[in-house]
């Protein structure tokens, strides 16, 4: 005969308190395991954790380099403040020293003309500390012996027929250039220092009225000693000569021109 609900039940439950207290140790054992979704929890904090020490330990090195590269930034830019203020002081130097060039330039105006004046005092003085000296040229090399003075003294008054007094004396008288111009075929000029300026004048003035004398076989010219500013302006003058004479007729400039030849000893 089945029994009833009820009385089922109970003899069901009374079945399993009997096994349960006949194997106390399975469930004591099965009660302390470890639940399987904890440990992994655990594992994953853990991998955190190391993931996290080392991102740590990695920052840490590079805020150690960081300071590394601050430390030598720090000198490098003390460096370069040391430079700016030589800097500084060499370009207040210099603004000094460009304003001195600009007061200079300034007054250059007035230098030149200062320049201009010494200058021209200076050709004066040179012309006229030459009156006394007389040019020779186309006397052969070697033609005036040992003694240029005493070749001058015998030569040049027989072409001219002048009869000076006192008698035709000279302070100086030498070759001009260098020796290796002997050797060209143009003989060096000679110039004559005369001890009276009224004897170098008629000289000059007879020259030019006469031309050239003759020597031998040989052309010999006359010129007065000027200094190269005065050369300079005789060449540019004597290259307008040509179209001077020709403009005489009309404009009368052949006098007044030959006036300034003959008052600069042309």
């Amino acid at each position: 005969m089945m029994p009833s609900g009820k009385s089922s039940d109970k003899h069901f439950c009374q079945l399993l308190f009997s096994v349960a207290i006949a194997q106390p140790k399975p469930l004591a054992a099965q009660a302390t395991l470890p639940c399987p979704t904890t440990s992994l929890a655990d594992a994953r904090t853990v991998n955190a954790t190391d993931r996290i020490l080392q991102e740590i330990t990695s920052v840490g090195r590079r805020l150690e380099a960081m300071v590394l590269k601050i430390a030598d930034l720090s000198a490098a830019s003390t460096s370069i403040w040391a430079d700016i203020a030589c800097f500084q002081v060499t370009i207040t130097d210099l603004d000094q020293h460009l304003m001195t060039v600009e007061d200079h330039i300034a007054a250059l105006p007035e230098w030149d003309t200062e320049m201009q004046s010494l200058r021209a005092k200076i050709t004066d003085l040179e012309d006229r500390s030459w009156m006394d000296n007389v040019l020779f040229f186309g006397i052969p090399e070697h033609k005036e012996g040992s003694d240029i003075k005493v070749f001058l003294k015998t030569f040049f008054p027989e072409p001219t027929g002048l009869d000076f007094s006192p008698s035709f004396e000279f302070q100086r008288a030498h070759r001009i250039g260098p020796l290796h111009k002997a050797t060209s075929g143009q003989p060096r000029p000679i110039i004559a220092c005369f001890l009276h300026q009224e004897q170098a004048r008629q000289v000059i003035s007879t020259a030019r009225s006469q031309g050239p004398y003759s020597l031998e076989c040989y052309e010999i010219r006359v010129a007065a000693d000027f200094s190269r500013v005065i050369n300079e302006q005789r060449k540019a003058f004597l290259a307008l000569w040509p179209r001077l004479r020709k403009l005489d007729n009309k404009f009368g400039l052949f006098e007044p021109a030959r006036m300034w030849i003959t008052h600069n000893g042309k």
